[in-house]
C-alpha cells in the first residue's frame, strides 16, 4: 500500500490524497472509523438560568449542541462510564457559559471556555438574536462522544473514488462537434483540452462518456483518490492519524481474540 498527498487547503481542514494497492473496504474501514468512532467535544447539557430570547430554550440546545469544539485529544478522552459525565470528570467534560443581556445576535464567540485550548471553532457562527430586554444566561457541558452515536460528534466527512485516469486525443473535428457538451473549465486559453485543469477541478464524472474517442476516463481497480474534510475540531491530520490508530488497535484487538 503506498500512501500520497495531491492537495491540502490552507487552513489545514481539507486535504485530498491518494491510496494506492489496496482495497475498498479498507479505505471504507478509514472513512467509517472517521465518522463514527474518532472522539470531539460537543456540549451535551444546558442548564438555563434564563432565555428571553425567540428562540425556545429546546431550539436554542440543539444550535449550541450542533456548534464545534476545538477538542484537545491529549487532554481529553472517551467517559469510561456515567458516574464520570455526572461528576463533571476534567478527563472528559468541559464547562462552558452563555451569558449575553446586549440586543443584537449573539455569536459563539461570546460564550466563555474554563479552558481556553477548546473554544467554539467558528467565533461568528450566530447562535440567537436578541431584541431590547431580551437575555441568555446559560450553562453548558460539553462532553467527549463519538458520531456513532449522534452526529454533533463527528469530526468530520470523508469520501472516495476509484483513481481516475484520462486519454485526451486532441481532435479539431470532434472538438468543434462536442464542445457545448463539456464544462467550459476544461479549456485552456487556447481552446485546448486541458488535463491539468480536468483533474485540479476533479471534473472527471463532468466529461466522462460524453465522447470517449475526444476524452475517455477509466478508473483503476484498487487505487483510491481519498477526500477528507473537517470540520475544525482537529485537524484533518489528527482526525486521520487518530482514525488509523483507533482501526489498527481493532484490529490487534481481533487478531488476539481470534
Amino acid at each position: 500500500m503506498k500512501i500520497s498527498s495531491k492537495q491540502q487547503s490552507k487552513d489545514k481542514l481539507k486535504v485530498r490524497f491518494e491510496i494506492e494497492k489496496t482495497s475498498e473496504s479498507f479505505v471504507n474501514s478509514i472513512r467509517r472509523m472517521v465518522v463514527e468512532e474518532v472522539p470531539t467535544l460537543a456540549v451535551e447539557d444546558m442548564t438555563v438560568r434564563q432565555n428571553s430570547s425567540a428562540l425556545f430554550d429546546e431550539m436554542l440546545a440543539l444550535r449550541i449542541g450542533l456548534t464545534p469544539i476545538k477538542t484537545d485529544l491529549s487532554s481529553y478522552s472517551l467517559p469510561t462510564s456515567p458516574e464520570e459525565v455526572e461528576e463533571r470528570s476534567a478527563r472528559c467534560t468541559l464547562e462552558m457559559e452563555l451569558k449575553v443581556g446586549k440586543k443584537g445576535v449573539v455569536y459563539a464567540e461570546n460564550a466563555t471556555s474554563k479552558d481556553p485550548k477548546c473554544t467554539f471553532v467558528h467565533p461568528k457562527m450566530p447562535l440567537v438574536k436578541l431584541h431590547a430586554k431580551q437575555k441568555v444566561d446559560v450553562s453548558l457541558l460539553a462532553v467527549m462522544g463519538q458520531g456513532k452515536d449522534h452526529t454533533k460528534w463527528a469530526p468530520g466527512h470523508v469520501w472516495f473514488g476509484n483513481k481516475p485516469s484520462l486519454t485526451i486525443k486532441q481532435d479539431a473535428k470532434l472538438l468543434e462537434e462536442n464542445k457545448g457538451k463539456y464544462p467550459p473549465q476544461i479549456f485552456d486559453k487556447s481552446g485546448k483540452i486541458s488535463q491539468k485543469q480536468i483533474e485540479e477541478l476533479n471534473l472527471f464524472d463532468s466529461v466522462d462518456r460524453v465522447c470517449d474517442d475526444l476524452i475517455k476516463v477509466s478508473y483503476a481497480d484498487n487505487d483510491f483518490v481519498v477526500d477528507a474534510e473537517s470540520w475544525g475540531q482537529l485537524s484533518v491530520g489528527e482526525m486521520l492519524s487518530t482514525a488509523g490508530k483507533m482501526l489498527a488497535e481493532k484490529a490487534a484487538e481481533l487478531s488476539a481474540q481470534l
